[in-house]
């Protein structure tokens, strides 16, 4: 039987306080690569068709909810923080009338994949076991539940706290990810006691329960222990992120994209990047963004939820958000567009450009100095340096509208609303405030005045006193 044709739930938890953050956030919207990292598993479950999919909250419950609401998980209260295994006890509810193989999840576990949990849940129903742990080696194991076996039979999960020194120096450990028989689950888990140092019901107890009424037990190693990577402070997050940024851009290079310095290129998981696409240290891509093939991303570029299209050049600390790039733009550097700019292509913005709710059409161009702001430009339009929309009058938003094959001098200020016919010149220094037909010249600079020999007398005057 496939994995998508088995019946399957998932249970996400996550209602830690997580004090070692020493954060006023919850421990699981603590971000991995712009994500909180309980989106990771929770995504997950979704993706191996678990229905229902419920995430245990408790502290920072209200905002845990609303960052998660969107990814198709129920909710269920944990008021006591009374152990894992009480934890899953509080899903009880939403699981009532669900018989099949249930998910157990951890929200503070995001680097797992598809590929092992696949295998684990593989491995528990070809072994017919009531409860299949994942475990992972590690050569330094402290802080994790060990693995008792005998042989191949699991006898036990007993936590660090309660481990004698013989069972402190095994390497096997306990993931906190299992698959379990449901409803058997919630039956032997009425039955567990929390006679331990943490006073805690302990989800590992589940093991000796189920084996005490003969029930088969079993255990799934993770090819590689970073999966299993738990996060309860800030060194682990960092070492999370890390991990995450290495798996990102390794995707991305074995699907033809340059990256020079992986190690200091920052790429979001839903970021998409076409081949051939060269991405210099420094650059961050982030949210839905989508990069075209052979574009070329230099030094310091942060991208946020836009569409940049083919043969783009993003030049040196340029920020895009919420834009539209076509193809065979010229970026920067240190140009800035904010949302919603729409480049037709084949467009220029040059250094220190900075546009926003501005649709600028194909071929035109702004090479400097210049803002462009609720603002319609259409083709062929050359903005000289220093150029101005005037959008705002303290109380509205108003509208530019430059037609196509204007031509705009350097230091104009466009006094919205205000709009520039086709083929139109602008005088540089002019401040335009009312239409201008089509194929006009428009200016509105003061005469200049010449006084001869003023600057002499000027220095005169001074050197006197």
């Amino acid at each position: 039987m496939k994995i998508n044709e088995r019946k399957m739930a998932a249970v996400i938890l996550a209602a830690g306080r997580g004090t070692r953050m020493k954060s006023e956030r919850p421990k699981v919207l603590h971000p991995i690569a712009g994500l909180p990292m309980a989106m990771f598993p929770a995504r997950l479950a979704r993706e191996l068709g678990c229905d229902p999919a419920v995430l245990v909250v408790g502290h920072g419950a209200a905002a845990v909810r609303q960052k998660l609401a969107e990814e198709c998980v129920l909710f269920a209260h944990q008021e006591d923080q009374l152990g894992t295994g009480h934890a899953l006890l509080c899903a009880e509810p939403q699981l009532r009338d669900f018989t099949g193989t249930l998910l157990l999840l951890c929200g503070d576990v995001p680097l797992l994949s598809r590929e092992t949990l696949e295998r684990l849940l593989a491995y528990h129903e070809t072994q017919g076991a009531a409860v299949t742990v994942l475990t992972t080696e590690l050569i330094d194991p402290h802080g994790y539940g060990r693995i008792v076996r005998d042989g191949e039979e699991v006898l036990r999960i007993v936590e660090e706290k309660d481990a004698s020194l013989k069972e402190k120096a095994l390497r096997e450990i306990n993931t906190g990810i299992y698959a379990f028989e449901a409803p058997f689950v919630f039956e032997v888990l009425r039955t567990v006691g929390r006679d331990n140092a943490q006073g805690e019901y302990y989800l590992t107890d589940v093991v000796a329960a189920a084996r005490s009424v003969g029930r088969k037990v079993c255990a799934l190693a993770a090819a590689d222990p970073e999966e299993a990577m738990g996060i309860n402070d800030r060194v682990q997050l960092a070492a999370a992120s890390a991990a995450m940024r290495r798996r990102i851009n390794n995707a991305l290079m074995r699907a033809g994209v340059t990256l020079v310095d992986p190690e200091t290129t920052y790429i979001e998981p839903q970021v998409e990047v076409g081949t051939d696409t060269l991405i210099h240290p420094g650059v961050h891509l982030r949210g839905a963004t989508r990069i075209g093939g052979g574009c070329t991303i230099e030094p310091g570029v942060m991208v946020n939820d836009c569409a940049v299209g083919e043969r783009v050049h993003l030049k040196a600390g340029s920020v895009l958000e919420g834009s539209e790039v076509g193809d065979e733009c010229a970026i920067g550097p240190m140009a800035h567009l904010r949302p919603g700019t729409v480049l037709a292509g084949n467009n220029k913005l040059g250094n220190f450009v900075e546009t926003k709710k501005a649709f600028i059409g194909r071929g035109s161009q702004a090479s400097h100095l210049t803002y462009i702001g609720d603002a319609e430009v259409g083709t062929g339009v050359n903005i000289g340096c220093g150029t101005i929309t005037c959008n705002y009058d303290g109380v509205n938003k108003h509208k530019t509208v430059i037609e196509d094959d204007v031509f705009v001098g350097s230091d104009t200020q466009f006094v919205a609303p205000v709009k520039i016919g086709r083929g139109s010149l602008i005088g540089a220094g002019s401040t335009i405030t009312k239409d201008v037909p089509p194929d006009s010249l428009a200016l509105s600079r003061c005469e200049q005045k010449i006084i001869e020999g003023w600057a002499a007398k000027k220095r005169k005057s001074r050197e006197k006193k």
